[in-house]
């Protein structure tokens, strides 16, 4: 079983290794959160532990990063104790929560465990990235490409594009944009999807007037479709 750590404490990264290392595990590392995202994509972990607080990107937009293109489990090894650091983990998409410091023995019961609990799921059949017409989305590196070509996306276009590109060919309702997009689904929809939408016909879209892939459903939502195999 592989399992990546992230974490910017290089004595706690050191002895992770040595004793999971002990105990059969593959070990990949990474000192910050970028390099985190990076590293699962090249290695393709069985399983993710990470820590909050870390340098180029934190814990929670390391969660959303991966969990734009792969469902490997994610265990949240930080000294952070409050409920509400938990919580916005939890909700990003991790599946366990531990606190530092914390027993040896008890953190590898909570692997088997979480192992059990996800039947060995790992991110290794996944891609993370999505073809449409000249344009590429690559979910691990969080980045659009047109013609090879970087495209600039606002944080919410990007997370639209990106719940889209998770769902290919799938309709996508409006009101799952909303909760995803701005976290509740008690937000209206005055016309901020459709802007959005726009705005992202006419950066990646040949004929933004005529869209191939990214369709508009009337009166229900949005869908991405790729291209034909």
């Amino acid at each position: 079983m592989r399992i990546l750590i992230a974490d910017d404490d290089p004595q706690l990264v050191r002895a992770l290794r040595i004793t999971l290392g002990a105990h059969g595990y593959d070990v990949v590392t990474a000192v910050d959160g970028a390099a985190a995202i990076a590293a699962a994509a090249q290695s393709r972990p069985d399983l993710v532990m990470l820590d909050l607080g870390m340098p180029a990107l934190d814990g929670v937009q390391v969660i959303h990063a991966l969990r734009g293109w792969t469902d490997v489990p994610i265990i949240v090894v930080s000294g952070r104790t409050g409920s509400a650091d938990k919580v916005d983990a939890l909700d990003a998409g991790a599946d366990d929560f531990v606190t530092k410091p914390f027993q040896v023995d008890e953190l590898l019961a909570r692997l088997r465990a979480l192992a059990r609990r996800t039947g060995g799921r790992s991110g290794a059949s996944a891609t993370p990235v999505v073809h449409f017409g000249d344009v590429e989305v690559d979910l691990a590196e969080t980045r659009a490409t047109r013609a090879g070509a970087p495209v600039h996306l606002t944080p919410t276009e990007w997370r639209m594009l990106e719940f889209l590109a998770r769902n290919p060919g799938a309709l996508v309702t409006r009101q799952t944009l909303l909760k995803e997009i701005w976290g509740t689904d008690q937000v209206a929809d005055s016309g901020y999807l459709r802007l959005y939408m726009s705005q992202l016909r006419k950066k990646l879209e040949r004929d933004p007037a005529h869209p191939r892939h990214l369709l508009t459903e009337q009166g229900m939502g949005y869908r991405l479709v790729l291209d034909p195999a």
